[in-house]
C-alpha cells in the first residue's frame, strides 16, 4: 500500500514529535526565532547542509541521525532558554554559538560548561540533555517506554532511569540527576 506525500510527512512529524518533544520544523522556527539566526546560518551551527535542514524542518526527513548534531540541537535549546530568561545577552549567546559549532560532541564526563565570561553552569542540565540525546538517537520515547516496562519487574531501578531520561521531561531528569548525586 502506498502512502502519500502528505501521509509520510505526517508520520515523519509525529515521529519528531515522540524523539524531540515537537516536530522539528516548529523546533527550528523558534530557535531562528529566539537566536535571531536565518536556516543557513542555523543548519551551519548545527552541523547540517541547507537542504538536509530544510528535509527535517518539512518532514521529508524524520531523524537527525548524527549524535554530534543531536547534541547541538540540544545546546541551542539551552541556550535559547537562557537568553529567554536574561541569563545570557545576545553578545554572549553569539560567541556560545560559535562554540557549539566548533563542538564535535562532548563527554558525559564533563563537569561544567564555561561561558564566554568564564563563568562556570551547573552540569546537571548539561548532562542530562546529554544523556537524553544520547537515549533518542536510538529509540522513540515509545519504544524507551515499552523497553522500561520490560525491564521493571526485574530491574526497577533501570527501568526508572530508562523512563526519567529517556521519555520524560527535562526538568523531571535534572531533579532526578541532583537527587542521586552524593
Amino acid at each position: 500500500m502506498d502512502t502519500s506525500p502528505q501521509d509520510a510527512t505526517m508520520r515523519a512529524q509525529e515521529l519528531q514529535r515522540s524523539w524531540y518533544g515537537e516536530p522539528l520544523g516548529d523546533l527550528f522556527r523558534r530557535l531562528i526565532g529566539d537566536l535571531g539566526l536565518n536556516q543557513s546560518r542555523l543548519a551551519g551551527v548545527l552541523g547540517l547542509s541547507a537542504p538536509m535542514l530544510s528535509q527535517l524542518m518539512s518532514g521529508q526527513r524524520a531523524k537527525i541521525g548524527n549524535p554530534a548534531v543531536a547534541q547541538r540541537l540540544q545546546a541551542l535549546q539551552e541556550l535559547a532558554g537562557q537568553v529567554a530568561d536574561g541569563s545570557l545577552t545576545a553578545v554572549q549567546a553569539a560567541a556560545r554559538m560559535a562554540e557549539i559549532r566548533q563542538s564535535e560532541g562532548s563527554s558525559l564526563l564533563a563537569t561544567g560548561h564555561s561561558t564566554s565570561s568564564g563563568e562556570r553552569l551547573p552540569p546537571a542540565r548539561r548532562v542530562v540533555r546529554e544523556i537524553q540525546s544520547l537515549l533518542r538517537s536510538v529509540a522513540s520515547a515509545e519504544e524507551i517506554t515499552q523497553a522500561a516496562d520490560s525491564l521493571a519487574p526485574d530491574h526497577p531501578q533501570l527501568a526508572e532511569f530508562l523512563r526519567v531520561y529517556g521519555a520524560g521531561r527535562t526538568d523531571d531528569a535534572v531533579s532526578h540527576f541532583e537527587a542521586h548525586q552524593d
